[in-house]
């Protein structure tokens, strides 16, 4: 099983490594795209007032607008760790021991909107840019940028893929038919009503995968994945003919 995730809007900044781009995993097919779109990046940034309109940054976030400014010299981190937010707050990956973290690191990405596809040990640094920004410096939309530079990634060799990225990121690289599933988080309430969540939907998604992380499974289908999320305790549903799974979480849930 391989696991695709979205990124944060937060992040972290510092590491200890300075950015590398060729270090980056899928380099001989998103390397070229890589660099046009982080070139077209830093030329925004240095318009203060364009980007901020762009990237879509307040007053109190416009001095991120430095971090497109330095990501020749800025320090890298771990795509797994560089991020913060609902997701990766919940997954709290700096708190689990090298067995869990060596599992992330084999089974699991992140899709940037500035580089694209990235495997959760590849080292990046903080940047401001979301999926649905606009970069005048690209002859077509991030979007379809990214579209057609993740067409010849070779999706097969991930094996069997669970997607837990939101739509504007999935977007950016959709997985071929019949090659992965897709997670829909509902949540019981206490009065026993089922609802879908939204915003906290992020929580539970990483949840998920810090379970996943601790137990380390071998998970080669979604046969396999059913048993594990039961032996888990977890209340997890699959619809063959849309290839969605549904995870019912409880109203104030234990964590793991």
């Amino acid at each position: 099983m391989h696991i695709l995730l979205p990124p944060s809007e937060t992040k972290r900044s510092g590491g200890g490594n300075i950015f590398a781009p060729s270090s980056l995993s899928h380099d001989e097919v998103l390397g070229t795209t890589r660099a046009a779109v982080r070139e077209a990046l830093v030329q925004l940034s240095q318009d203060e007032a364009a980007a901020a309109v762009a990237l879509k940054l307040g007053t109190k976030n416009r001095h991120e607008l430095q971090h497109n400014l330095r990501l020749d010299v800025a320090g890298s981190l771990p795509a797994i760790e560089l991020y913060t937010g609902v997701l990766y707050d919940a997954l709290d990956v700096l708190s689990l021991d090298s067995r869990s973290r060596n599992w992330l690191a084999q089974h699991v990405s992140v899709q940037s909107a500035l580089f694209g596809l990235l495997a959760a040990s590849d080292e990046v640094p903080a940047y401001r840019l979301s999926a649905s920004s606009r970069l005048r410096g690209l002859p077509v939309t991030l979007k379809r940028t990214w579209i057609a530079a993740h067409q010849t990634i070779d999706w097969a060799a991930f094996g069997w893929v669970l997607d837990l990225r939101s739509k504007d990121y999935a977007a950016l690289a959709p997985v071929p038919q019949g090659l992965g599933a897709w997670l829909h988080i509902v949540q019981r309430t206490s009065a026993g009503e089922v609802r879908a969540l939204n915003h906290f939907n992020k929580a539970a998604k990483g949840d998920l995968l810090r379970r996943l992380a601790l137990d380390a499974p071998d998970i080669q289908g979604a046969t396999d994945l059913l048993e594990w999320s039961a032996h888990a305790g977890l209340q997890m549903t699959y619809d063959r003919s849309t290839n969605q799974f549904t995870l019912t979480t409880e109203l104030g849930a234990p964590r793991r």
